[in-house]
């Protein structure tokens, strides 16, 4: 059964109060609290684990490694990679698109064209940018319409034999929208031969993942929105062409030999893993996915989707409300305005004396903002613990703020 006050029970940060009122966490599209349990592994890697890893014949050396190459095997399993060896450790999101971008440098020519979306975090639209400029590329932006839906006739337009990377996001961070990005893959598949990147930095912590059904070529996230340590994060790869790709660092870790000659790379995964891992982390991002299995990624989506179609209903019985993207297909956030009132940190700051946390402004999503011709919005992002009560709590808190603003 889904017993929201046993889940809310192990996040401890949840009983502390701010500003004189109890902590209602509303900023899970930012990043999302850690359960004890997550807590308690990454502490115990330090207590009693601490050492480099793949490297020691040493019983710490072994011990660790083992556990950092169990939880590979966990989140190889989480988004249904064929091998394990395809899921490589990053620091998150941001590093595994400007990872991709870089290897994909000597892919590229002049004229050749890049296709991202209207919707994308500044993450997935600066490495590419950095790409052009590095090979001569050309950056094409798939548009939204006033609901903030991609106009995925203008993809069609765009796919061509010039087309060598497509990059999109599967939910929008700042508007919550799911984007069909199954039909995205199988348009690009039947018009071009371009690699295929999925920024799940949204998804994967609301989703079921499964890459070899998606047939995405790269596909990236974040662990600390989904209960693990921030600093973690995973890309996937498709094995041939991470094998044919050159490596991102170079260092320790991702050599087979090295000499003054010359040096030749180390099989997957550690052609790109090069130096010390954030190995406690990594450790930890497993047991998050352990958490998340636990509970059923089901019920989580079940849960979330319900909390977002209350917290809309509520917002949308006050008065001069605007939610962005509110006819369209949506999860775990809901991003909104106040008619009239200018600056959406005010609205936040406001609710931030009534304990209640939520992010304020473009949320690295400018290009956005600025089609709906706004500084930005509040945004409210919902994860597995938060409760029907605390909507309730962010909508009275609205009701205050259109008074003292209005």
């Amino acid at each position: 059964m889904f017993d929201i006050q046993e889940i809310r029970s192990q996040f401890t940060i949840l009983n502390r109060e701010v500003n004189g009122k109890p902590l209602v966490y509303l900023d899970n599209a930012a990043t999302s609290q850690k359960p004890n349990s997550v807590l308690e592994v990454w502490n115990q890697y330090y207590t009693d684990l601490n050492a480099n890893v793949h490297r020691g014949i040493h019983t710490l050396s072994q011990l660790a490694t083992e556990e950092m190459e169990l939880s590979r095997r966990k989140i190889q399993k989480f988004i249904n990679a064929k091998h394990d060896f395809e899921v490589i450790f990053t620091k998150g999101t941001t590093e595994g698109l400007n990872l991709i971008a870089y290897i994909l440098t000597q892919k590229l020519k002049k004229d050749d064209e890049i296709i991202i979306s209207y919707l994308e975090h500044h993450s997935n639209i600066v490495p590419w940018q950095l790409l052009c400029e590095r090979t001569g590329a050309k950056l094409r932006v798939i548009p939204i319409d006033e609901n903030g839906i991609l106009q995925l006739d203008y993809l069609d337009q765009f796919l061509s034999e010039k087309t060598k990377v497509v990059s999109v996001n599967q939910v929008s961070n700042a508007l919550g929208i799911v984007n069909p990005i199954e039909e995205i893959i199988a348009k690009t598949r039947k018009n071009s031969n371009a690699y295929v990147v999925i920024d799940g930095a949204q998804s994967a912590p609301h989703f079921t993942i499964d890459v070899q059904k998606l047939n995405c070529d790269f596909f990236v996230f974040s662990g600390h929105k989904m209960y693990a340590p921030m600093g973690t994060g995973i890309l996937y790869g498709k094995q041939e062409i991470l094998e044919e790709l050159p490596p991102f660092h170079g260092g320790g870790e991702m050599i087979a030999t090295c000499s003054f000659d010359g040096t030749t790379y180390a099989g997957l995964p550690f052609k790109y893993e090069a130096g010390t891992p954030n190995v406690g982390g990594n450790i930890a991002l497993g047991a998050a996915v352990d958490f998340m299995e636990k509970i059923g990624r089901q019920n989580i989506q079940n849960h979330e989707n319900a909390l977002l179609e209350y917290a809309q209903r509520k917002l949308l019985e006050l008065e001069n409300i605007k939610i962005y993207g509110e006819k369209a297909k949506r999860t775990g956030v809901v991003s909104f305005n106040l008619v009239g009132v200018g600056i959406s940190s005010d609205v936040g700051m406001i609710l931030d004396k009534m304990g209640i946390a939520v992010r304020t402004g473009h949320h690295c999503t400018q290009p956005i903002m600025n089609f709906f011709n706004i500084a930005g919005t509040v945004r409210a992002s919902f994860a597995v613990y938060n409760t029907f009560e605390e909507i309730d709590k962010l909508v009275e808190g609205v009701k205050k703020a259109q008074k003292m603003l209005g």
